[in-house]
């Protein structure tokens, strides 16, 4: 078996005091989260984190805060044995910065729970519903040669797979994770399965085609256990005698690897997942030191075996591009030397243009990434740092815990092998702004420029010659709607999450007030920058479920121009009194004070750092002029005149 992948080999090895640092959770009485996700940062076996797992249930036990994790509640339902998979869910979740619940029903009990109204995971309300079926829990019917009939048995399985979905959507409306099956290894006629039609081999793969289709048009999410098993080969996936004696259905030694996978999901689907990928240049991106060796002298070149290794970490890092992962450099070097190559290297896949943040100076890499994160108004927690050189791993990992390291192997054909393993930049869904992200960051670093030569802020607004554009939710928006309320953390008031099909009915609810914002300028579309969710709250008053903004808007006074269109409609509708609400987290002190700054007076304050403001409709007409033009569309009223 595949040590990359069945020991987690991108995680560092467990350290000798692991059990001392588990035991030691149990005395301590602040908030527990930061320090259980650091000991699930290893290449835990099975036992351990087991052992994790419960660690983690004594802390909820004794009633210990998990913060900063994540809660988010998971119901698996499966033909198989899931007793030993649960507790490494839980410490694998933790890995992700989540605090998981699973909801485990009884043995195969999966079209039972999904279809009864008012059944343990229906009942529960779970955030979302994890199919973990395997092959043997379809009804698969052979028909060799027969293509009429194996269309018919896929048909069939689909359905079957829709009914499930549609239970869950009706009783709980949580999120649907379906895996892909796995097929078995045993074949009837060799080869020939694949092509042939009504062959096991030839059905599951009509499924998993079919089943991807449906996710794809549904919103719900697809856990590739078939890609996974492929990857790690399907022999070593399957365990008869484990099947036989106790119906798990896969091997044991496996069940880190796909919970991982699983945690992946989650983390996912709570916005965690990864925008950046910071690149250490000397040995990760080239092979040599450019400083001492020269342009002549690195090695980046067809034909090389070390330098095919670094252009398969360059061409990952392009790829990654592509899919909207943003780029960023930190490296120890001269800037003018860490460019050359850059600029002059006629091999070189990466050029300076898909780079939005160069650091190349003699400070530490940590202090680096910083700069990074700040200059792109990202968190830590977005950022992924490949680096060749152990010490500089361990120095980010210490200093900034937040940033994930792949542990690298010595061997640099590996690298981007070892990086796309360890799945940090999960994803899914796929917005068409995605496809867009890392241009919108690089020209966030061009305007971050104009501002510093334009001589002030409202030159500098005014230069960027913004439009800004309003519209309600609809479906043409919804996929990264409810992305954004998903994934947003510094720049949410309030920080609810919605699940698509709820975001549909507030749609539909013609009681309830919602924008989604974009902002273009003249270096381009920025994209949906803000959502807002106002429901009405009782005798003329709208409360402000939701708002949230992009950081990659800060300091342009976006937030006064939502407002403005807030209170418009709030006026049209009759509506006399704003209610807005800060819920603290450990990520969104940026704005504690947003309401304040608005005009809004304060009403109510908790010990938990909850307030609660008010705004009158009525004379809130002296709106700071903003230099941006406004388009509405989609509104009753129709659209306004430009503000200037």
């Amino acid at each position: 078996m595949n040590s990359l992948y069945s020991e987690l080999q991108w995680l560092l090895p467990v350290p000798k005091d692991f059990s001392d640092r588990l035991k030691a959770l149990d005395n301590s009485s602040g908030p527990l989260g930061s320090e259980l996700r650091a000991l699930a940062q290893y290449g835990l076996s099975l036992n351990q984190l087991t052992k994790l797992a419960k660690a983690i249930a004594r802390a909820k036990s004794d009633g210990k805060s998990l913060d900063p994790l994540v809660p988010f509640r998971l119901a698996v339902l499966s033909n198989s044995t899931i007793d030993l998979m649960v507790p490494a869910l839980v410490a694998s979740a933790a890995r992700r910065g989540i605090a998981l619940e699973v909801i485990q029903p009884s043995y195969d009990q999966v079209a039972q729970e999904a279809l009864t109204p008012d059944s343990k995971v229906n009942s529960s309300r779970p955030d979302a519903v994890l199919f973990a079926l395997d092959y043997r829990a379809l009804p698969l019917k052979l028909s060799l040669g027969d293509s009429e009939g194996s269309a018919a048995t896929v048909e069939g399985v689909i359905g079957y797979l829709q009914a499930l979905r549609d239970g869950i959507k009706k009783h709980s409306n949580a999120v649907c994770i379906f895996q892909s099956f796995a097929p078995p290894v045993e074949t009837l006629f060799g080869s020939l399965d694949r092509a042939l039609p009504g062959s096991t081999r030839s059905l599951i793969d009509g499924i998993n085609r079919e089943l991807a289709e449906l996710v794809l048009r549904s919103g719900d999410v697809l856990l590739d256990v078939a890609g996974l098993a492929e990857t790690v080969g399907l022999a070593n996936w399957h365990d008869t005698q484990l099947w036989n004696l106790a119906k798990f259905s896969f091997s044991d030694e496996l069940i880190p690897l796909y919970c991982d996978h699983v945690a992946r999901v989650v983390a996912a689907l709570r916005g965690k997942s990864g925008k950046v990928l910071v690149l250490d240049l000397d040995n990760t991106v080239w092979g040599g030191i450019i400083g001492d060796d020269g342009l002549e002298g690195i090695k980046i070149a067809q034909g090389d075996a070390i330098g095919e290794a670094h252009l398969a970490v360059q061409r990952m890092a392009l790829d990654l591009r592509r899919r909207g992962i943003v780029l960023a450099v930190s490296s120890k070097n001269t800037d003018e030397v860490a460019r050359a190559p850059f600029e002059q290297h006629p091999e070189m896949l990466l050029k300076l243009d898909h780079i939005a943040v160069f650091q190349a100076n003699w400070n530490d890499k940590a202090t680096n990434i910083q700069a990074i994160a700040e200059e792109l108004s990202l968190g830590l927690d977005s950022i992924v740092f490949l680096d060749d050189n152990p010490v500089e791993r361990g120095l980010v990992r210490k200093l900034l815990p937040q940033v994930a390291v792949p542990e690298l192997p010595e061997d640099p054909s590996a690298y981007a092998r070892t990086l796309a393993a360890g799945g940090y930049f999960e994803a899914v869904t796929l917005a068409a702004e995605d496809l867009k992200r890392a241009s919108f960051y690089q020209d966030n670093a061009k305007r971050a420029s104009l501002q510093r030569q334009a001589g002030g802020v409202d030159a500098y607004l005014a230069s960027l010659e913004m439009t800004i554009t309003f519209q309600p939710f609809d479906g043409k928006g919804r996929a990264r709607i409810v992305q954004l309320i998903n994934k947003s953390n510094q720049y949410n008031l309030t920080t609810r999450r919605y699940t698509e099909p709820e975001i549909l009915e507030l749609e539909c609810d013609p009681t309830v007030f919602t924008l989604q914002v974009r902002l273009a300028d003249i270096f381009g579309d920025n994209g949906m920058i803000s959502v807002v969710i106002c429901r009405p709250a009782g005798n003329e008053k709208w409360e402000i479920d939701t708002w949230l903004m992009s950081c990659r808007v800060l300091g342009r006074k976006v937030e006064h121009m939502v407002l403005r269109k807030i209170v418009e409609h709030a006026h049209a509708a009759g509506v006399h009194k704003l209610i807005g609400t800060y819920r603290p987290t450990e990520r969104n002190k940026l704005v504690v004070d947003h309401y304040a700054k608005l005009g809004f007076n304060k009403v109510r304050e908790e010990e938990s750092g909850l307030t609660e403001w008010e705004l009158l409709i009525e004379g809130t007409t002296d709106w700071e002029g903003v230099p941006m033009e406004v388009v509405s569309t989609g509104f009753a009223i129709g659209a306004e005149a430009p503000v200037s």
